[in-house]
């Protein structure tokens, strides 16, 4: 029998990718699934041939583990309560949307020697994680760029409806993803400066503690024809493109599932993608918000005063 996993959530995310990975990884028993909507709980676990629970703490009583495939906010709430109820957890990015809510779930998973992964999508490719391991140990990086000008709300994309990513924008929903990427090789970061600009594109700088600097370039709402995605490092080493995922999100994710079963089987605490790091990237994503917020009350300061 394998590890007992239920999911919660029953958005795109959930339905194709979470279940379809967690239906499909051999070592896994897919218990049930909770969902917010009755309806849509039933039919995707009719889907996938499993229980479909009316209620979460239910669902902690009866699994080993929990997958989580909601908005933020909600999910740092139902985490902390798996934890409580002795869950492990495979979360999704961003962890919370506070680093008071994303700090009380990762001290919980610890307090009760609890496995944790958080599905930053990339960190799960193996050439990425050979690519990320292998500069971290070069080191010699004065910086790095990273741009994600994706069209997710300007297209029929299945994330287009999402109300979370329309009001929280490309910083919270892609900006883990590439913090996810960057801080293994660059280093904890120091200090944060937050620009926001036309079509609610956040540029960020960030001050890592070694004395190097990357910038960040974020946004959901690019037109189909400025899509640009990319990530450079640059240094001594010259400046070195990060590769290409190259596997499906799916796919990804059953790897994710992997790393948990490591996890539980051998109790090591140091997950690279663990709670803890996922702390981390809220960090960085909330002093972010707050210095967007500061420069917005300084422009509307300097506008009454006629300056």
């Amino acid at each position: 029998m394998g590890l007992k996993v239920g999911l919660l959530g029953t958005g795109y995310w959930a339905r194709e990718t979470q279940g379809a990975a967690l239906a499909a990884h051999p070592e896994i028993d897919f218990a049930g699934v909770w969902g917010r909507n009755a309806e849509r709980t039933r039919a995707l676990a009719d889907r996938y041939g499993v229980a479909a629970y009316a209620d979460s703490d239910a669902l902690f009583g009866d699994v080993d583990a929990v997958a989580v495939a909601l908005p933020p906010d909600i999910q740092a709430e139902a985490a902390l309560r798996a934890a409580r109820a002795g869950c492990h957890l495979l979360l999704e990015k961003p962890v919370a949307f506070s680093t008071e809510a994303s700090g009380a779930v990762a001290a919980e998973a610890e307090r009760r020697g609890l496995a944790s992964v958080v599905f930053f999508t990339m960190r799960f490719s193996p050439r990425i994680d050979a690519f990320l391991r292998e500069s971290a140990a070069v080191g010699g990086w004065d910086g790095a760029r990273a741009s994600m000008l994706m069209p997710a709300l300007t297209t029929d994309s299945p994330f287009a409806q999402s109300p979370w990513r329309r009001e929280r924008g490309g910083l919270w929903d892609i900006g883990p993803h590439a913090l996810s990427v960057l801080l293994p090789v660059m280093g904890p970061v120091a200090e944060v400066t937050a620009v926001a600009g036309p079509r609610r594109t956040t540029h960020l700088l960030l001050g890592h503690r070694g004395g190097a600097v990357s910038s960040l370039a974020l946004t959901l709402e690019a037109p189909p024809e400025g899509m640009h995605r990319e990530f450079v490092f640059f240094g001594e080493n010259g400046a070195v493109p990060l590769p290409d995922a190259g596997q499906e999100p799916a796919e990804a994710f059953g790897a994710a599932i992997d790393r948990l079963l490591h996890g539980v089987r051998t109790g090591e605490a140091e997950e690279p993608c663990g709670v803890g790091f996922g702390h981390e990237v809220v960090a960085v994503l909330e002093a972010a918000q707050a210095a967007l917020e500061r420069r917005a009350t300084v422009a509307v300061e300097a506008a009454g005063s006629g300056a």
